[in-house]
């Protein structure tokens, strides 16, 4: 049985009815009756869909644009009855798909196991037994228990709760958390007065509940929001940076393909050949493979990234990852070891107290909210000597919270049935305002301005020291039936709890090497300024470069965003001003990463370019990152920057490298078309080209990366893109026009012989160029990955053996070529491979002498501003560019003049001597 939503609503019921009505109970459900009621509901997600099955995601590959805009070829090639052009285009789309296929089933197997790491649990009731179980597996009638920093799994009634509230900003958009209690409430209550029940979606700041599940997945209040916006995620800058590349592709695909159609059919050519021709551009110039590149890129890089320890929830946060170039983090786990020891507790005369430690105990032991290491070691300490709670019985507590800084706990001691004692634990200035007296010698004394001046000086000493320290308060107080904050007042200050968190060893020289990698690090933590100074000093950041919270919120944005990138300390900072700091960096044109894994994180973590937890937040950290560190450790965090840095760079290579190579290729036949008497290439021949050109390409995901790739942010640059494409475009153009002069003038080429020898050279120059390109340095000084390597010699293999294979020639009217023709294409390939060498010398240099004044200037060092170029970098580029073909042709006509000469039975030397020795 399940709960019918149009009767009277849940929030308007008992829930000892509402739990009958869903056959549970003080038991929850059977294992039996759960899995029943999860067939019959389905699984607790508002996703619309599960991972795509194999069968799917084969489909898919044949929903492609440029599949279609190949099948529309097919279709009319086999209209026309041209059986042979139809296989051809129909084999190479299923080869391309295939291709594809297989290569994004892989890739997202290897992403659904890392996403099944991290897949959230919560406790429930079951079988009258507290066990854990998958959200997804949570079903209406199930009894959920919640405590602080969880997600609520589904819409439910509170059964139970204490102290509990809950943060709604994502269903009512209220900031402020509210507290939930049992009870009924109004049927026609909005939801920000249901008081009584919880929604999917929201977190627990503070408190505990037991929580009757009524409503999962869709049928809850934000699977309806979701189904309505259709649960679209935010776009991220890498999947604008590929929108914004796909317009470009369009815009050149458009106006090339529209000139060459005109073009040819202004010259009387047959229309379908023309219009095949037209589209085989298209499809030429679009680098196809460019989904499946990506997404096998990045899941490589994923499972890279894995088995450092660090985990990639989505895969677009690989770009930010390694754009990033601030790192906001705390100090506890990161900067220290995380394994926090009470050093020393004293009273308020600074003397060690037997009582203090007593009541610190009773405060951690009983607390049930937020778990921490604090009180962890509290406990610890307690036990070691014997302590327990016997004797005291708790009554009440109020939670602990962000802005109070404290947590109470109400206790019954024997022996005094008419009183309870009120114990207080929390930050040293936020227990001392709620205290009117101190402890001395058993003896309670007013707490005057020179008492309380003594008790700073004590805090200022230990925390100079590096310690962490905490206060302790106490208050009798009469029975009553519920206490609040109201009644954390007129307390008497009973001590401190000191604890140590030592520096990491290796800390200084993990921010070091953060630091070469083009990321500075600042602390922001709610700790004070002194223990947080100390800790810089130890560490190599610089101690005098802080701003405090109560300083913060005198700043306006302005002021703030001109303070925040010189500041490298945040201290005694609220979780609010958490999120305004990096909204803060991020305003100056940072790319800002976020380190947290408490509850108080959570805005922040979604704020960031990029948030970073750990595997052990709290579920709403967890839930609001998009890197998971297995170990909280900057050093691995080091690591994977660097791995997602690689990433990168290898899926912008493709892209740069294809679109270049293919943009070159295409202007070379739309310039040519006019100009010849046939088409340079047949359709058919050009798509062979493609596909044959796409099969190394799928290998770049296993490249080797230049280590001076990986030392600095790198970011998404379309006119980077562009540029890059037009320069090296027009470079592989310029050769391409020497080679149609070549073949027209020297070897007065047919045909079939031009299009055979320039298919080739066409083939074998993108081949190389992704080797020449790949790398910013000489190609020689940088290896290639073996797979990369291997598969384009390969394919160059291939090409040179096509012309000669019988069957596959005449399919695809290729016709051998002569040793003198095929001397020449080597000769322009080599004298292109030569060109672009020197060319990207240049290109490089202007662009990096560009991206290294923008770094300086956002890292906001005194290094000496690089020499300004006399032209900008783009024009400089084409300049050279210029120069260098200009020579390259020079060279390249040199050679194939020599082998011409050769051919008609002379001598080069005696040739040429009446031009240069006249005299002779």
């Amino acid at each position: 049985m399940t709960w019918d939503a149009n009767e009277i609503p849940y929030w308007s019921h008992d829930s000892s009815e509402l739990a009958a009505a869903l056959e549970s109970g003080p038991d929850g459900l059977s294992s039996d009756r759960a899995a029943a009621r999860l067939l019959s509901v389905g699984p607790n997600s508002v996703e619309d869909a599960p991972r795509l099955s194999a069968l799917r995601l084969l489909l898919r590959q044949f929903q492609s644009p440029l599949v279609l805009i190949l099948a529309f070829a097919a279709a009319i090639s086999l209209a026309l009855q041209q059986w042979v052009d139809a296989g051809i285009i129909l084999a190479i789309v299923l080869g391309s798909s295939l291709l594809s296929f297989f290569q994004e089933y892989r890739a997202s197997t290897a992403v659904e196991e890392l996403k099944k790491r991290l897949a959230l649990t919560c406790r429930v009731v079951r079988d009258g037994v507290e066990q854990t179980a998958p959200v997804s597996a949570i079903v209406p009638g199930d009894q959920i228990l919640l405590s602080a920093g969880n997600l609520i799994p589904a819409d439910g009634l509170v059964i139970e709760a204490q102290d509990f509230l809950v943060s709604e900003a994502s269903m009512t958009g209220e900031s402020f958390p509210v507290e939930k209690r049992a009870g009924i409430v109004r049927p026609d209550a909005p939801i920000t007065e249901r008081t009584n029940a919880v929604f999917l979606g929201a977190s627990v700041r503070s408190g505990t509940a037991k929580v009757l599940a009524v409503s999962t997945g869709r049928r809850t209040e934000f699977g309806a929001i979701a189904a309505r916006l259709g649960a679209r995620q935010p776009e991220t800058d890498f999947a604008r940076g590929v929108r914004q590349f796909g317009y470009l592709l369009v815009r050149v695909m458009i106006v090339i393909v529209l000139f060459v159609l005109t073009v040819n059919l202004l010259l009387h050519r047959p229309v379908i050949e023309s219009l095949l021709f037209a589209v085989a551009l298209a499809v030429g110039l679009s680098p196809e493979l460019l989904p499946a590149i990506i997404s096998v890129t990045l899941s490589a890089g994923a499972r890279a990234m894995s088995k450092r320890g660090v985990i990639v929830r989505r895969l677009d946060a690989i770009e930010n990852l390694g754009s990033m170039d601030i790192l906001c983090t705390d100090k506890t786990g990161t900067l220290t070891e995380g394994a926090i020891v009470l050093r020393d507790v004293i009273d308020a005369g600074s003397q060690p107290s037997e009582e203090v430690r007593r009541l610190a105990f009773l405060n951690a032991a009983f607390e049930t909210g937020i778990e921490n290491p604090l009180d962890e070691a509290i406990v610890t300490a307690g036990k070691d000597i014997g302590l327990t709670t016997r004797g005291a019985a708790k009554i009440d507590e109020i939670p602990y919270d962000f802005m109070r800084r404290r947590l109470t706990i109400v206790v019954a001691e024997d022996g005094a049935p008419s009183q309870r004692l009120f114990i207080t634990k929390g930050a040293f200035s936020n227990v001392l305002d709620i205290c009117t007296s101190l402890d001395r010698d058993g003896v309670e004394v007013p707490a005057n301005a020179e008492r309380r001046a003594e008790l700073e000086n004590v805090f200022k000493a230990k925390s100079a020291e590096g310690f962490r320290v905490l206060a302790v308060a106490t208050r009798k107080v009469p029975v009553k039936a519920d206490y609040d904050r109201d009644d954390e007042r007129e307390m008497t200050f009973r001590g401190f709890l000191v604890f140590y968190d030592p520096p990491k060893a290796d800390a200084r020289r993990t921010i070091d090497d953060l630091n070469r990698l083009g990321i500075r690090i600042k602390v922001i933590s709610g700790d004070n300024r002194y223990v947080t100074a100390h800790l810089a000093k130890a560490v190599g950041l610089d101690a005098t470069s802080m701003l405090t919270g109560e300083k913060l919120v005198k700043l306006k944005d302005e002021a703030l965003w001109h303070l925040a990138p010189r500041t490298d300390l945040f201290v005694e900072i609220d979780p609010q001003q958490k999120e305004r700091i990096v909204r803060a960096l991020q305003r100056t044109g940072h790319s800002v990463g976020y380190l947290g894994d408490g509850v108080n994180d959570a805005p922040a973590l979604h704020a960031a370019d990029v948030g970073i937890s750990v595997e052990t937040a709290v579920d709403v950290a967890r839930e609001s990152a998009d890197i998971i560190l297995l170990d909280r450790d900057l050093d691995v965090l080091r690591s994977g920057v660097e791995d997602g840095r690689r990433t990168f760079a290898n899926t912008l290579k493709y892209i740069s490298i294809t679109t270049s190579a293919n943009f070159g290729n295409m202007v070379s036949m739309a310039l040519a078309a006019p100009l010849l008497p046939f088409l340079p290439l047949a359709a058919k021949q050009i798509l062979l080209n493609n596909f044959l050109s796409d099969v190394p390409s799928i290998a770049i995901s296993s490249d080797n990366v230049d280590a001076d790739r990986v030392s600095h942010p790198q970011r998404w640059s379309i006119s980077e893109i562009q540029k890059f494409m037009i320069v090296f475009g027009l470079i592989s153009s310029a050769f391409d026009m020497l080679t149609f002069a070549v073949l027209l003038l020297v070897f007065h080429a047919g045909e079939a012989t031009f299009q055979t020898a320039w298919f080739m050279i066409s083939l074998l120059t993108e081949l190389a160029v992704v080797l020449v390109l790949r790398t910013h340095k000489p190609a020689f000084r940088s290896s290639p990955s073996q797979l990369l390597l291997w598969s384009t010699l390969v394919v160059a293999a291939a090409t040179f053996a096509i012309p000669f294979l019988g069957a596959t020639s005449s399919v695809f009217s290729f016709v051998p070529l002569s040793a003198i023709e095929i001397g020449a294409v080597v000769a322009i390939v080599l004298g292109y491979i030569a060109a672009t060498e020197v060319g990207k010398i240049w290109f490089f240099r202007s662009i990096n002498t560009a991206g290294l004044s923008k770094r300086i200037g956002a890292r906001e060092t005194k290094a000496p501003e690089p020499r300004p170029h006399p032209v900008g970098p783009f024009t400089s580029a084409l300049v050279a560019t210029a120069l260098v073909v200009g020579g390259a042709l020079v060279l390249t006509g040199t050679l194939i003049l020599i082998g011409t000469l050769v051919q008609l039975g002379l001598q080069p030397h005696e040739a040429l001597k009446p031009v240069f020795w006249p005299n002779k």
